[in-house]
């Protein structure tokens, strides 16, 4: 087991990585667990069919009171403002106070849901973040919780940090093969934004399912630890944290424009990194050639560009012109010098029309 320490300017926290962890990690805070007068478990629906019994039994071997659980909608449709409030009402008919703690059980929406109930419940009530997809690895790190709007992802949340993140890898056998490539997408973010040689690594397998769950494992603790080493330093997204939105800006667009859940928030991003990457060879010193590599084997890892065909760029843009990091009308992006150099730069309207016609003219070409 990895454990990874978090020392936020408020606030300190471990995340564990590893197989099988429940029965181990868990005990490690059976004394906060035990001041609790509540403790509740949302799960994504899906989860709770496949491991409820995982982390619930664990609990209950700690845990004297009865132990409610909450099943959440799957994937990204439960980050909506009626669901946030049916966690609300739930936990208020358990009677829950500020001494209860919650669990969010599931992948990256979950844990954003719920990282948004416990810093609004009576103003704030601990919360555990246990993940179980590739993609959470980046989301239940670093304290970002939100649900989203339909004219934006992400738009309503709060910078709130987990008591710990319990991250148990042998679930990650269950997941289907688009919520790996989901996942993915987030692990080859962080490469290109960290290390060179990581990236070529990634680029050099011909498929993901060649991976074992011991590099699975190397990759997501590295992964953890690029972000933590940002978001240690930037915990509110002031200067370099922004460098984790890399790929996000176009990768939001794409993911809002064709509907939450029809495709996942990693495949969107998988997108985004294409597109950052050929506004980075024009505009910064990225290596010409490095965008079309990367369109290539992402095509060959499964990973579909026809999302770009679906809008057109005005549909795209007016996502865009709503992203967090857009100021007095401007567009910023995150771009890189070179691979492990990132960068945040304005980016004119021009050189975006130029970029989303050279994606578009990539992804007519026959790459599924």
């Amino acid at each position: 087991m990895h454990t990874i320490s978090i020392d936020m300017q408020d606030k300190q926290y471990d995340v564990h990585v590893g197989s099988s962890i429940y029965e181990t990690v868990l005990p490690l805070y059976k004394d906060q667990l035990l001041r609790a007068d509540h403790v509740v478990i949302f799960v994504d629906e899906v989860v709770a069919k496949l491991h409820l019994e995982r982390l619930l039994k664990p609990l209950q071997s700690i845990v004297s009171n009865q132990i409610d659980v909450y099943e959440l909608p799957s994937g990204e449709s439960c980050k909506s403002v009626e669901t946030f409030m049916a966690c609300h009402s739930f936990l208020l008919e358990k009677g829950c106070t500020r001494k209860s703690i919650v669990f969010a059980f599931g992948g990256g929406a979950c844990g954003d849901l719920v990282g948004f109930v416990a810093s609004t419940f009576m103003r704030g009530i601990p919360f555990f973040q246990c993940p179980t997809t590739i993609l959470a690895h980046d989301s239940a790190v670093g304290g970002k919780t939100a649900i989203n709007h339909p004219q934006g992802k992400n738009m309503i949340g709060t910078f709130y940090q987990p008591d710990a993140v319990l991250f148990d890898v042998s679930i990650l056998s269950t997941l289907p093969q688009q919520e790996i490539l989901s996942g993915m997408a987030e692990v080859i973010k962080h490469a290109l934004i960290s290390d060179h040689a990581w990236v070529e690594e990634l680029c050099s397998l011909s498929t993901f399912d060649e991976l074992s769950p011991s590099k699975y494992l190397t990759y997501l603790v590295k992964g953890i630890q690029v972000k933590t080493q940002i978001v240690e330093a930037d915990e509110f997204e002031q200067s370099v944290r922004k460098y984790l939105n890399f790929g996000h800006t176009y990768g939001h667009a794409i993911e809002a424009s064709n509907g939450y859940g029809k495709i996942t928030h990693g495949e969107s991003v998988a997108i985004g990194l294409v597109f950052a990457l050929i506004l980075s060879e024009k505009i910064v010193s990225l290596h010409k050639g490095t965008a079309r590599k990367l369109f290539e084997v992402l095509s060959e890892f499964g990973y579909s560009f026809n999302p770009v065909l679906q809008h057109d760029l005005n549909t795209l843009l007016s996502y865009m012109k709503r992203d967090k990091k857009a100021s007095f009308g401007d567009l910023h992006f995150v771009l890189l010098e070179k691979i492990g150099v990132p960068v945040m730069k304005v980016v004119s309207l021009q050189d975006i029309i130029w970029a989303d016609t050279q994606l578009r003219k990539w992804s007519k070409e026959g790459y599924k």
